[in-house]
């Protein structure tokens, strides 16, 4: 009843292309929108989860060249879409993301949280925690919150495990990863991050949660540094991919 006279004084819209709802809809975003989205679909790298030309090499490998030269420390990352990282792109999920992020709209939270696959990509391990990517603190009190912690307690209650958000932590700021080449982004993030209770993350299998995944640098950089804390094995998942 309560929901209903909320719908009723504010009318709910589709958070990507402002459609109406019914009153008593709990959706954010609508069944176009969700529809619209650039899925990613096999044949995926088996380890970093990039759309991939199935040939008798990489069949044999089960990974992309870049993983098989360089292989991450995280064993296999997967995210649910493709993200283009243009202004002009007017796409919901990444029109979404950008307004979430950049415009700092907390309550754009529960909208992207529908884009997530029912069953999630890699929701068959059985994870003993899940860890968001950390933000540096200023970045955290510029836009009052982690986007990727947002999500990642939506990711833990779906698969029913405990969230930690202090486990991990950024100890400095790193510049933007967008135009860098990935060498560059390598460099950028190393020794960015750290474990301040490695009791809370030993023996234990992670699964490592952000918005969006570019060349995989700094999600790489928070495998390195939760395994050597004593993660046994550490998995990402992101809700869309640039590519």
């Amino acid at each position: 009843m309560i929901r209903y006279l909320i719908n009723f004084i504010f009318p709910p819209r589709c958070a990507a292309c402002d459609v109406r709802f019914p009153l008593h809809s709990r959706d954010r975003v609508c069944a176009t929108c969700r529809a619209g989205v650039e899925r990613l679909r096999e044949p995926l790298c088996h380890t970093c989860g990039v759309p991939i030309e199935v040939t008798a090499e990489v069949e044999s490998l089960g990974s992309c060249r870049d993983c098989t030269a360089s292989p991450p420390h995280f064993t296999t990352a997967r995210a649910v879409a493709r993200y283009r990282s243009s202004e002009e792109d007017h796409a919901a999920l990444p029109s979404i993301i950008r307004r979430h992020k950049y415009g700092r709209d907390q309550a754009l939270t529960h909208a992207l949280a529908e884009f997530l696959d029912d069953p999630m990509p890699l929701a068959e391990n059985d994870y003993d925690l899940v860890i968001p990517v950390p933000l540096h603190a200023a970045r955290l009190r510029w836009r009052g919150f982690n986007q990727a912690a947002l999500l990642a307690a939506t990711v833990a209650r779906r698969l029913g495990r405990p969230l930690d958000v202090g486990a991990l932590t950024r100890l400095r700021a790193t510049a933007p990863q967008t135009a860098q080449d990935r060498r560059e982004r390598h460099r950028n993030v190393r020794d960015a991050f750290t474990v301040q209770r490695p009791a809370r993350i030993a023996n234990r299998r992670v699964l490592l949660v952000d918005d969006v995944m570019t060349t995989g640098s700094t999600v790489d950089e928070c495998a390195r540094t939760l395994l050597a804390a004593g993660a046994r094995r550490v998995d990402v998942l992101a809700l869309a991919r640039v590519l």
